[in-house]
């Protein structure tokens, strides 16, 4: 007779196998990524469709189905450990999802997530939509497929929000997403209206390729990013991706034009990382052994890149060291002409290069998309053309290629449909974290223009990191800040920068 005991024991176990797949499917998705042979990603997609089969099986097989069953009885239930209640919750809604799915049909669909991503490069590289419209139709066929075997409430994109933000809604994401654009536009409007807005141009010299990477290493180590647990390489989208406890993997993109650009993609992405090198070591080999959400995960990145990298504070300490790496192009450039420049306000066709201010719009703007495409309001085909004209709507400018458009990011060719409102999400929990964090923890400022990260990584890690999954982000963002979601942060933030950057009088404290 299996004793309660070994009945758990042999449920983690189970589960840590799993994990154990999981590691590996990422690892050939950071292979992919990074540099592996273009002519060997064919029969590395096959790969890829095996080992997502086998964790698929695991996941609705009779064991998991018996362990779910065994473990849920009320007098078992009650003697488990909170940890094995979390990923015996978290096992229960990957079955009620999976097992409602054809087997042949995931891992078809796993199989087409490999040979997109392929397709997507090239079609970026070639700046030509076509190329990967096919394989986007197919993944967004099957994304719908996979809604109407689910079922959902409200809206059918609400099936896709609760996989990267759970428990959020399109109705909610509505009501928050319009409160921002109400105060973005008319402030991105004032400034645009601002006769001295500042310098740029210094920003697009020449910056050696060579002389990027050291600098990169070196701020990675001044942040505190353990390389003997991870390791930094170039991708053509920035990405972090976890392969274990110990080691966190980080990408950036470099561009000897713009160098700015690539640098913060990798604090960006080493934000990411803290996250999950700081997870407590009891969720190990298990799926809690992650962020809470993708939004709250885009918290700490946007949180390292954008209110502490571009903050004045960081260059007080940093434009000297910065200069001595191109001493040539920031000649006769002062640190404060440096810092406007790097948080100047300017419609930018590309995501990831986008300011502060005009970020939460891109966001927004897919979010509108995929709504639109699950709704059946809009086709696949017409993504191209409807980008061009939300861009000119949102920001005032229309791309002029479909490499700097609708083809710039990756998360459409990995089937991540209803991620990108994680973005503008934790953009927000990002300031509303941040406003706790600068009452908790004196001087931030101070330590920031020291350089003296520790006590702001310390509070983040023992605040969000350490719970990794056990908190659900509107929880963990309660428990920590006091009040649930609250947008008011944010514009507070942006106002308050850019009035001061711009000259503008404020219109929040």
């Amino acid at each position: 007779m299996t004793t309660m005991r070994s009945l758990e024991t042999d449920f983690l176990q189970y589960v840590r196998e799993m994990m154990h797949y999981q590691e590996v499917l990422h690892l050939l998705f950071w292979d992919v990524r990074t540099g592996a042979p273009k002519k060997g990603l064919e029969l590395r997609s096959e790969v890829i469709g095996t080992m997502s089969a086998k964790k698929f099986a695991m996941s609705i097989s009779m064991e998991m189905n018996r362990y779910i069953h065994e473990l849920s009885q009320t007098d078992r239930y009650e003697k488990l450990s909170p940890i094995t209640k979390k990923v015996l919750a978290h096992a229960k809604k990957e079955y009620d999802l999976l097992i409602r799915l054809p087997a042949e049909e995931y891992t078809a669909y796993e199989v087409a997530k490999a040979n997109a991503s392929r397709a997507w490069e090239e079609a970026k590289q070639k700046s030509d939509y076509a190329i990967f419209l096919p394989h986007l139709e197919k993944l967004v066929a099957y994304s719908k497929r996979f809604i109407s075997y689910w079922g959902y409430q409200g809206n059918p994109y609400n099936a896709l929000l609760d996989q990267y933000e759970p428990g959020m809604t399109v109705d909610h994401l509505d009501e928050v997403f319009s409160k921002l654009k109400a105060k973005i536009i008319p402030l991105l409007h004032r400034i645009q209206e601002v006769e001295d807005k500042p310098a740029t141009s210094f920003l697009y010299k020449e910056f050696p390729l060579a002389k990027q990477k050291e600098l990169h290493h070196f701020f990675l180590q001044e942040l505190g990013y353990d390389l003997g647990k991870g390791r930094l390489d170039e991708t053509i989208h920035p990405f972090a991706i976890p392969l274990n406890r110990n080691d966190v993997r980080i990408t950036t993109k470099y561009n000897e034009n713009h160098f700015s650009a690539g640098l913060f993609a990798t604090i960006h992405e080493c934000g990411h990382a803290f996250y999950e090198l700081n997870i407590a070591d009891d969720l190990l080999g298990t799926p809690l052994c992650e962020g809470a959400s993708a939004g709250m995960h885009e918290s700490q990145s946007l949180l390292w890149e954008k209110m502490i990298g571009r903050s004045k504070e960081f260059w007080q300490h940093y434009y000297p060291i910065l200069t001595s790496y191109n001493e040539d192009q920031f000649k006769g450039i002062e640190r404060d002409q440096f810092y406007r420049a790097i948080n100047s306000v300017s419609a930018s066709f590309i995501r990831i290069e986008a300011d502060e201010l005009t970020y939460p719009l891109h966001v927004i703007m897919r979010y509108e998309i995929e709504k639109a495409l699950f709704n059946n309001e809009l086709e696949v085909r017409e993504l191209s053309d409807v980008w061009n004209q939300m861009m000119q709507e949102y920001l005032g400018i229309t791309p002029p290629d479909d490499k700097s458009g609708v083809l710039q990011d990756m998360h459409w060719s990995a089937g991540m449909f209803g991620y990108f409102p994680s973005y503008a999400l934790g953009y927000l929990y990002a300031a509303q974290l941040r406003n706790t964090m600068r009452n908790e923890v004196k001087d931030i400022d101070n330590l920031t223009e020291k350089a003296e990260f520790t006590s702001i990584k310390q509070w983040l890690a023992e605040n969000i990191h350490v719970y990794g999954k056990m908190k659900d982000p509107n929880q963990l963002l309660l428990d920590v800040t006091g009040e649930p979601l609250n947008p008011d942060y944010l514009i507070s933030y942006l106002e308050n920068k850019y009035s001061e950057i711009y000259g503008l009088k404020a219109t929040s404290s």
